[in-house]
This record gives structure tokens, sequence and C-alpha cells, in this order.
């Protein structure tokens, strides 16, 4: 068996971290490691193994040009600037609904991507992703490769943030399949299997070559969990940047 400890620090960053109108981002993302979304806009970039994926997506949908980047990782700096413009633009009340107060906004975590129809004139935004052609072929496949559409229109008082058919979000497998199969935002997956599983009773997920155990480990005393885990296992640790991790681990079917 091998070891891991796992710390309060490690709560604060990771794929499924949430940041929330109420739950700010605890821990900034370092902009050195963000690299381009796509190569044709060296100047939307992302974290690394979201835009490999990304690229990989509109890849297998055939898509050449008709999907663009319009805002991937913001700094503090940045979401201000955002912030602060969209109000003298459009108002408070829009831009509450639509603009993340800063440090609150999952653009400066690197995980978030906002998309657009290419074409001349683009909303900065609101740009217009819609539920036909190419894009729906999008929706449908970006769970297989980690992502999820972060704010939908029956989710609002979930979340707190508009439906914003544009915005989406980098968790990463298997947990975006999970969040799509079972019409979850990542508030309610974070509270499901806060609730329902622990190290010793994780939820699996069944796939034709393994299974995937995952579960929520609470850090909120900010005492230190150490975990014993299988030799030569993969596994996954992201923070929830609410007080603890998820943990998953790979499993061959026979591997008990």
């Amino acid at each position: 068996m091998a070891q891991i400890e796992l710390t309060k620090d490690n709560t604060y960053k990771g794929n499924l971290i949430l940041v929330t109108p109420e739950l700010p981002l605890m821990q900034f993302s370092n902009a050195n490691t963000m690299i381009p979304a796509l190569e044709k806009q060296p100047e939307v970039r992302i974290a690394k193994e979201a835009a490999h994926s990304l690229r990989l997506l509109l890849s297998d949908i055939h898509c050449d040009s008709q999907i663009i980047a319009v805002s991937g990782f913001r700094t503090q700096q940045e979401q201000e600037e955002i912030w602060n413009d969209s109000i003298m633009e459009n108002g408070l009340k829009f831009t509450q609904k639509f603009v993340a107060v800063p440090g609150h906004s999952e653009h400066q975590t690197g995980l978030a991507i906002d998309l657009a129809e290419e074409k001349e004139n683009i909303d900065f935004i609101c740009p217009n992703f819609p539920y036909t052609g190419i894009f729906q072929d999008f929706r449908k496949m970006a769970p297989h490769f980690g992502f999820i559409e972060r704010y939908l229109s029956d989710k609002e008082s979930i979340t707190g943030i508009g439906a914003e058919p544009w915005h989406f979000r980098y968790v990463g497998y298997p947990h975006s399949i999970i969040m799509a199969e079972q019409n979850m935002v990542l508030e309610e997956y974070i509270h499901f299997l806060k609730e329902s599983t622990d190290f010793w009773h994780p939820y699996t997920y069944h796939t034709m070559e393994k299974n995937i155990e995952i579960s929520y480990i609470s850090l909120d005393a900010n005492n230190p969990v150490t975990l014993d885990v299988p030799d030569n296992s993969s596994y996954c640790i992201s923070g929830t940047n609410e007080g603890g991790m998820i943990f998953s681990l790979w499993r061959k079917h026979n591997e008990y």
C-alpha cells in the first residue's frame, strides 16, 4: 500500500473546485501555466489539461472554424475590469446576472471557457452558442472529454448564476459523464458525494475495463488525512474549495 497525506491546502486546487457567488476562489491560478485554448487563438488561454481536451473534442466533432473561443483564463485585474465595464455599459442588474464578482469567477481558475458561433459581431458577455447544429454536437460530446455546460436554465436557483449556454467548465472524466447522466450541476454533484460517500464507501462508476471509485473526504477539521492506496493504482485527487477533497480510484474489475 502507498500512503497519501491530504491537508487543508489541497482543498483549494483541482478540477472540481467550486467557485460561486458565495464561495470565492481561495488560491489564485498561475497565469504562466495557462496555454492557448485553440492554436488559432493564442490570446485566449486556459489550463493545459483543459486545452488539450478541448482541442480533441473539436477534432472529434470535425469542427473546423464554426466555433471560436471568446474568453478563457482571467486574472483578478481582468475580472475587475470586465465587472466595472459591464456595470457602466449594462447596469448593475445585468452585470450581477451574467458577470461574476471579481474573485468569484470560474474564469480565474483557468478551467472555464466561453465559446461562440464564429461570425462578424460577437457579444463578449453573452456570446451566441445555439442549441442546434455543430454547437449542439459539441454540447452532447463535451462530457466525454471532461467538460460540462456549467450554468443551466433550470438550475439557476442552485448555481446563483443566470443560464449561460456559452460557458463550459472542465471538471475531468468521469465526473463530467456522471453529472450529465444525472442532470447535476457541480454544486449538486459535490453535495451528493459529500452526503453519500466516504473513502470506505465510494460511489462506483462502471466502465468496460475498470471501476472508478469516487469518494468525498472532509478536511473541515483542518487535520491532515492519510489514505492507504493500493500499489500501482491510478488515482486522481481534487479539492472542492468548500472544505473537502474528491478522491477517484481506478480499479480493474478483479482488483479487490
